[in-house]
């Protein structure tokens, strides 16, 4: 339960106070009081009616429901692991070393590609060689002159 005892005292107090306060003026001194002693009683009575509705409305979420031993750790971590496949890597390298660096692909008509070689990118020619007139020629094309 939220709180303590100290609580229904507090509340006690607050029920004579106020029907001591809306009773004075119209009863005598005697009956206020016995009503004011009862207002304490059923206000005592009533704080613990209060305070169980409070404990059970700011109760924490996960402490509601009980909990199977299962499920404590369920959605707390996230696995990223996958499997070890280095086995098949290690296979598929050196079957393309055996086939001299080709991969077993094959194109639309379910035959090998033979003119692809991976890692082997064509060369570049070099423009050491080449006259002025045509170095000039290939910038007014690529500058669109």
């Amino acid at each position: 339960m939220l709180g303590t005892w100290r609580w229904n005292v507090v509340f006690g107090i607050l029920g004579t106070v106020l029907t001591a306060a809306f009773s004075i003026g119209n009863n005598p001194i005697v009956v206020m009081l016995l009503r004011s002693m009862y207002a304490f009683i059923a206000f005592f009575v009533l704080a613990y009616g209060v305070r169980a509705v409070l404990a059970y409305i700011l109760q924490p979420p996960a402490l509601v429901g009980d909990t199977s031993e299962d499920e404590d750790g369920k959605g707390t971590q996230f696995d990223l692991r996958t499997p070890d496949e280095s086995a098949d890597l290690n296979d598929l390298l050196k079957s393309q070393q055996q086939d001299g660096g080709t991969l077993p692909t094959t194109d639309s008509s379910n035959q090998p590609a033979a003119d692809f070689k991976p890692l082997t990118p064509p060369q570049l020619r070099s423009t050491k060689n080449t006259q002025p007139e045509e170095l000039v020629k290939a910038i007014r094309h690529l500058t669109g002159e």
